[in-house]
């Protein structure tokens, strides 16, 4: 008979093998044979049971009661002070001589990992109430594909002047986004330029879009660029009877539902997947955007997608095209 020295035993048999030894009399080679199991296994169930009774026979952590290199608590009073005042973990591992990942640990389960705007104010968030009270409108550029699995960034490193002549010769895609404060729901259009005339006519096609959907668009939100401060734009918003509102200098996150669409949608479109051309890439755009507006699970809309939120708010959804 093969005898396992590490066999898993049940309760039930760690309980029959105990009790024969020490209530029954059998030896341990006896019972150890019968359970199919080494000596030194019987004598360690043994042990426990003339030891603790039967919750002696329960499994037990192989974590270690006590770790000889734990940071001490002081010591980690003192990471989280100095964390407070906004130290980097680098900065606060060089201060007290420690390795980086005992300070990330540390720092990680005391709920500081993340810098994040620990100190700062908190920040103020805001919804509007209504679909179509406030839209925001922003424009990211995206290089032109040079070829199969290349993008061009207009990033490159030493000695890639051909990089970059391929840049300045394909060049820039610019991609303007519409999203609803309220719903969330979003218009994107990849277009040639970010001019004003370019803006105005995305605006007039993004309030369409949304009055498609029974929204009735009230204000319009955007940065400081050229485009939005001339006086195309401002004409454009008059004749839609559209308030223009714009971001405060040097604070983008005031058009932040704008900038957080945006790298959702760079994220799981624009750098998703491998395209081989720009026009590839640009055909896909609906698809995600479809499933975006209709399918995709919004963490700020309760889990829902924006067109489940815009059917709560609004009445008129009508179809999507």
């Amino acid at each position: 008979m093969k005898l396992h020295a590490n066999a898993e035993l049940s309760l039930k048999k760690r309980r029959q093998l105990a009790r024969r030894v020490v209530e029954h009399g059998w030896t341990l080679t006896k019972a150890a044979a019968a359970a199919e199991v080494s000596v030194q296994t019987a004598r360690k169930w043994r042990d426990r049971y003339r030891a603790e009774g039967e919750a002696g026979l329960l499994d037990r952590s192989s974590a270690p009661h006590t770790l000889a290199n734990r940071t001490p608590e002081d010591r980690v009073r003192a990471i989280a002070a100095i964390r407070r005042l906004r130290f980097t973990g680098a900065q606060i591992a060089e201060l007290f001589a420690m390795p980086e990942t005992t300070v990330s640990g540390i720092l990680t389960r005391i709920g500081l990992g993340r810098l994040g705007r620990l100190g700062l104010e908190p920040a103020v968030r805001y919804e509007r109430q209504r679909p179509g009270e406030l839209i925001h409108i922003d424009v990211k550029k995206l290089g032109r594909i040079a070829r199969p699995g290349w993008r061009i960034s207009g990033k490159a490193g030493r000695g890639a002047a051909g990089y970059h002549r391929q840049v300045n010769q394909l060049g820039w895609e610019f991609v303007h986004v519409c999203v609803d404060d309220a719903t969330r729901l979003a218009y994107v259009e990849v277009l040639a330029d970010e001019r004003a005339t370019t803006a105005a006519g995305f605006l007039r096609r993004a309030v369409v879009f949304y009055r498609r959907h029974g929204v009735a668009v009230e204000r319009v939100m955007t940065d400081n660029g050229s485009a939005y401060r001339s006086t195309l734009h401002a004409l454009a918003c008059r004749a839609l009877g559209l308030r223009h509102l714009r971001t405060r200098p040097y604070r983008p996150q005031t058009n932040g539902k704008a900038e957080r669409f945006i790298r959702t949608m760079l994220g799981e479109w624009a750098y998703g997947a491998i395209y081989g051309t720009s026009a590839e890439r640009t055909a896909a755009l609906e698809g995600w955007l479809w499933r975006y507006n209709f399918r995709r699970k919004h963490g700020a809309l309760g889990r829902k997608p924006p067109a489940a939120r815009l059917a709560e708010l609004n009445n008129l959804l009508g179809s999507y095209s």
